[in-house]
């Protein structure tokens, strides 16, 4: 297993090439969080490009360096946009990751994730719900856990989600990300729980979907999906307790985290507190 001194050093690389580099990650995401998503991308220090038509993502997938796939708002066009855009991506070998938002909700929703599964995304971002749903839905699931989805809330803990994000990373060889009050991240062979946020991300939209996109910025540079979701997870950890401290609401809070995540430095979201154990 990765020891935690040495994942630090990947985490401290990471964000400085990704600083040097600005490199491009482009999204198609969420039109109600598509500016903080943005936004998000550009503090983390990489560039944003958001797309929606089927050859604006095809061409997007070969042109930045990694992209983002949330499935919030869904239109009729994505039925052709979301499969090709992953399927451009895996025959390129780019980078991308994958956010089941509202999974269950819907025919489309269902039959579009099912058609992006052997595309394997290599990172997968979500709350514990979505990401036992997934499983589910993907058949790999090693329980009968049942996820039960409030809208875009999760009902489950991180906690019941780690089989399932194990069982994921393991299917994609990739990375899993489970956002909660602790967040979990693995790459199947190991687990990795990350401490910090604020109670203020559960009043903003756009915390879990900004997130997958960062963590596509990160996966741009990171030497493996497992230190770029870590990375993404550590900065938003760092970056939501020290605007918590600066703020008495939500409203100033989602300013003063984007700050926090632009001025943050490469080791102390390295530093962010975390524990790592073998899956």
């Amino acid at each position: 297993m990765i020891s935690k001194a040495e994942l630090q050093q990947r985490i401290v690389q990471t964000v400085r090439d990704v600083r040097e580099t600005n490199p491009m990650a482009g999204s198609v995401t969420n039109t109600v969080t598509v500016n903080f998503v943005a936004n998000a991308q550009i503090a983390a220090g990489g560039s944003a490009a958001m797309v929606y038509l089927p050859d604006e993502g095809e061409f997007l997938a070969t042109a930045g360096w990694a992209t983002y796939i949330n499935m919030g708002t869904l239109f009729p066009v994505y039925e052709e946009t979301l499969p090709r855009t992953a399927q451009t991506l895996h025959d390129a070998s780019r980078p991308w990751v994958l956010d089941p938002v509202g999974i269950g909700i819907g025919s489309l929703r269902t039959r579009l994730l099912q058609q992006l599964r052997p595309y394997k995304p290599t990172v997968i971002r979500g709350n514990a719900s979505e990401i036992i749903a997934l499983a589910s839905l993907w058949e790999v699931a090693v329980d009968d856990t049942t996820a039960r989805v409030r809208g875009v809330d999760s009902t489950q803990g991180v906690g019941e989600a780690r089989a399932a994000a194990i069982a994921l990373a393991r299917y994609t060889d990739g990375a899993v990300a489970v956002s909660g009050v602790d967040d979990l991240v693995t790459d199947g062979n190991v687990v990795a729980r990350s401490h910090g946020g604020s109670h203020f991300m559960a009043k903003i939209t756009g915390s879990g979907c900004s997130l997958g996109g960062v963590a596509a910025v990160y996966s741009t540079m990171a030497p493996s999906p497992f230190t770029a979701a870590l990375t993404a997870v550590n900065a938003y950890n760092l970056a939501g307790s020290r605007a918590e401290r600066r703020v008495d609401g939500p409203g100033s809070f989602q300013v003063a985290f984007l700050d926090e995540l632009y001025k943050a430095s490469a080791e102390d979201i390295a530093r962010n507190p975390f524990e790592l154990e073998e899956a």
